[in-house]
This record gives structure tokens, C-alpha cells and sequence, in this order.
């Protein structure tokens, strides 16, 4: 099933986790004690005094949707912001102005660092003796993640040797910790009861997303907030949109074109991009091309959590490549391409000269388009459904097929006929917005200079 994540699933979290957290950093220890003095009659302002942020590097650790809304607020205070994520792709990094790095590139050049990590085998005390010797001396740190993250003995160790200036902790290995927690009891930190969703509108915030995350999974949708799905950031599945859309289509074309597609085995997707390869994530995209491909062949419901197993279990491999282009890396991709091999087609135009079948596509102004069948080049917007005709290059062709689709009230949303030299052959496709009945795929295919056609489901 799709799982829910409650620290990713909404907005609450992340606001709440700023608010928390910038208090704490600026704050720390000073506010309370200082408050405490004040209560009692006392006025001692030079007693206390902070640190600026504006100029200081923050390291954060854990890039998810509550780390990167900090690292944003945080660039609008003045800090320059690092962080280490090894599932955090390097554009959604970019695009907000922080520099993804090595986890001992981070702790070594950190003033401030902050945690926003799952605890896993891989995370748990990852902040232990030997990372705490790497520091900065005088770094402060603020866990608002999980206690486990943090070795805590070596956490007291770092405090009073005068390497870690202060923590900030709203999480603990052991929940309530005991009353003589050496960390709860440390001069130089600030604890809380873990309060990181602890406001009204964080506990509203939580429901409504819970609830619109399950109604949009239960519809097919796409959901950045699965915790047994691949990780996708918001912005990231805002970029990739409109390609995801892309890769399904092509996936669920390219499989149509197969005589008998239970025999599909060997799929292979070609991403071209002016990226570097380690800034675009492509595995929400192959998700969406197998879900693609097998969903019009089978009554399995494919989604984002079982694409993988589903290609596995049906022993249909998909292997990827990337052709990295020269050019503005503005957009995620240039094009994608799905080639199944070992194949026959139902439409022979769409095998390639390698004996594959081949399609590609290409988002243009935000609407998938179908831009190549086998070696030729066409150019039909993926909308509706889909006639593809090999003909004989002459005139009159376009007319006399449109007049057939018009004169049964089918409507031709798109036509685009590319060939390989005038006059010899040609494909045209043809996007139609209603499915025409057998008679009026009959009358197409008896038009002399017809060889071949297919109707497509989109």
C-alpha cells in the first residue's frame, strides 16, 4: 500500500520546524536563562550575549521537504547554506541556492548545524566521537529530528571540551529522557519535549494533507510524500510533471505497437538532458514508463510503490541511459525514447533500423508530444487517442483522411506526417479526441496509398 510520512506529508511540520528551529539557533540557551534572571529582579545585560547568523554556514543535514524549507529561511537570514543528502537531487538543490556536499565537507565547514535525518542503520549516531572531532570548535547544533542521530555520551563529551558551543535538542534516544539526563541537565543546552508539530495549525495542517495525499494516491496521482515510493521533492515533481506524463504515454504507446504484448521482456528508456547525470533523479520516471507498459496488458494497477516488483514479476527488465547534451540546463530533459527489442510490431514503420520498436517524445510548452516512430520524425500533441497511418508520399493524403474522421463526427485534434524524402513514404499521425469505430478504421486502411495503420489508446 502507499504509506504516508507524517514528518514529509505537510507544510505544518516544516513551518512549525523553522519557527522552532531559528528560535532556538538565535536563542539557544540565552532567552530562557535570561528570562529566568529578569523574572527574579535582575538586569544583566552583559551577561548574555549571542551570535549573529548573517555570514555564518549552515550545514543541513537531511535535505528532505522540512530541511529544505530551513535552508531557505536561512538564505533570507544572511547564512550561507550547505547540505548533505545522498537521495537529494543536486537541481533542487540549485534552484534554492545550496550547495549539496559530502557529509565531512558539511560538518567540517559548519557554524550551525542543523538535522533533518530519518534514523536508520545508516544515520543512527552518525553524529559519534570521531565526527565531532572534525568540527569547528564552537559549532552549535539543533536536533528537531530524531534523538538517535546523535551519539549522546559523545554529544556531553563534545559540550564540555568546549568543541560543540551549544545544542539545541527537542529529540532524544530515549523519550521521556530520565531526570538526570546529563544532557538535560547540561548548562550549555536547551531541551524541549518534542514539540516539532506542536501547534494548532501544524495539527490542522497535518490532517487536511493526510487526507488530500490519500484521496490523490487512491485516484493514480502523484505523491511526494510516500515513504515506500521514491523520494521526490515537491519542487522536483513540479519540474517533472509534464515528463512524467510524457513517460507514460510513451510507455503505454510503445506498448500497443507490439504484436501480442505478453511477450514484452526488454525495454530500454533513453534519457537525452544538458544535466549532469547526478542532477536528475529518473526513477519516478521509470516508474511512470512501466506503469505505462504494462497497465494496458494486464489488470494490474501499477503505481509509484509496486512499479519495480510489477516489472519483475511480469520478468520485464528496463534498463536506462543518458545522453547528457550540450546547452542551457533550464529544462530536466530534451527527450525521452522507449525501445522494446525482441519484438514483433503491429505497426512496422515504428521498428528501428536496429530492429527495435521506437518512440520518443519531447514536452513542448508543457504538453507531451510524440515526436519520433521508428526512424521517422513526426510531431502530434499526446492528447486523446492515436491513429498511426504509413503511406505512399503524395498529395491529398491529409485531406482524405480527415474527410473520413469528419464526416463520422470524429475530430482531429492534431496531424503532423513526416517521411523520409518526398514522394516515397511517409508516416502521418493523427491525435483524434474521440475513438472511431471499426467502420471508420476499415475506410482508412482501404485509401490505396494507405500500406499499414494502427489505432492507439492514449
Amino acid at each position: 500500500m502507499l504509506g504516508v510520512s507524517r514528518l514529509n506529508c505537510q507544510f505544518g511540520m516544516g513551518h512549525v520546524d523553522f519557527m522552532f528551529h531559528f528560535f532556538l539557533i538565535r536563542g539557544l540557551i540565552f532567552v530562557p536563562l535570561s528570562n529566568d534572571f529578569f523574572s527574579t529582579g535582575k538586569w544583566q545585560r552583559s551577561k548574555y550575549v549571542g551570535v549573529s547568523l548573517v555570514g555564518k554556514t549552515l550545514a543541513v543535514l537531511g535535505f528532505g521537504k522540512v530541511g529544505s524549507e530551513v535552508a531557505r529561511r536561512a538564505k533570507g537570514l544572511g547564512m550561507h547554506v550547505i547540505a548533505h543528502d545522498p537521495y537529494a537531487a543536486a537541481d533542487r538543490a540549485r534552484a534554492i541556492g545550496v550547495e549539496l556536499v559530502t557529509f565531512d565537507e558539511a560538518i567540517l565547514a559548519a557554524d550551525f548545524i542543523s538535522l533533518h535525518m530519518p534514523l536508520t542503520p545508516s544515520t543512527s549516531k552518525i553524529l559519534n566521537d570521531e565526527a565531532f572531532a572534525k568540527m569547528k570548535k564552537g559549532v552549535r547544533i539543533v536536533n528537531v529530528a530524531r534523538g538517535g542521530v546523535i551519539d549522546e555520551e559523545a554529544l556531553v563529551r563534545a559540550l564540555d571540551s568546549g568543541i560543540v558551543a551549544q545544542a539545541a535538542l527537542d529529540v532524544f534516544t530515549e523519550e521521556p529522557p530520565s531526570a538526570d539526563h546529563k544532557l538535560v541537565l547540561h548548562e550549555k543546552v536547551t531541551v524541549t519535549p518534542h514539540l516539532g508539530a506542536s501547534t494548532m495549525e501544524a495539527q490542522e495542517g497535518v490532517a487536511i494533507e493526510i487526507a488530500e495525499a490519500v484521496v490523490g494516491a487512491l485516484k493514480g496521482e502523484l505523491a511526494a510524500t510516500a515513504v515506500n515510493a521514491p523520494m521526490v521533492p515537491a519542487e522536483v515533481l513540479s519540474e517533472l510533471a509534464p515528463f512524467v506524463v510524457l513517460a507514460e504515454k510513451l510507455g503505454r504507446l510503445a506498448v500497443q505497437l507490439v504484436a501480442g504484448g505478453s511477450g514484452v521482456k526488454s525495454v530500454k528508456v533513453t534519457y537525452a538532458s544538458a544535466r549532469a547525470p547526478d542532477d536528475l533523479d529518473t526513477r519516478l520516471l521509470r516508474a511512470m514508463i512501466t506503469k505505462g507498459l504494462i497497465e494496458p496488458i494486464s489488470s494490474v494497477f501499477v503505481n509509484l510503490v509496486n512499479a519495480d516488483f510489477t516489472a519483475k514479476q511480469r520478468g520485464v527488465r528496463i534498463t536506462e541511459e543518458r545522453i547528457v547534451l550540450d546547452g542551457s540546463p533550464e529544462n530536466p530533459l530534451e527527450f525521452i525514447q522507449v525501445q522494446i527489442a525482441n519484438v514483433e510490431s503491429k505497426f512496422a514503420s515504428a521498428m528501428s533500423e536496429t530492429g527495435e520498436i521506437r518512440v520518443e517524445g519531447r514536452v513542448k510548452d508543457g504538453i507531451p508530444h510524440l515526436t519520433k516512430v521508428g526512424s521517422f520524425q513526426v510531431d502530434v500533441s499526446l492528447e486523446g487517442s492515436l491513429i498511426l497511418c504509413r503511406q505512399v508520399d503524395q498529395p491529398g493524403m491529409i485531406g482524405t483522411v480527415g474527410s473520413i474522421l469528419g464526416e463520422r463526427n470524429v475530430n482531429v485534434s492534431f496531424m503532423s506526417v513526416g517521411r523520409i524524402a518526398p514522394r516515397k513514404h511517409a508516416v502521418m499521425a493523427i491525435g483524434v479526441d474521440e475513438e472511431p469505430n471499426n467502420e471508420t478504421l476499415k475506410k482508412i486502411g482501404e485509401i490505396p496509398a494507405i500500406e499499414e495503420f494502427v489505432f492507439l489508446k492514449l
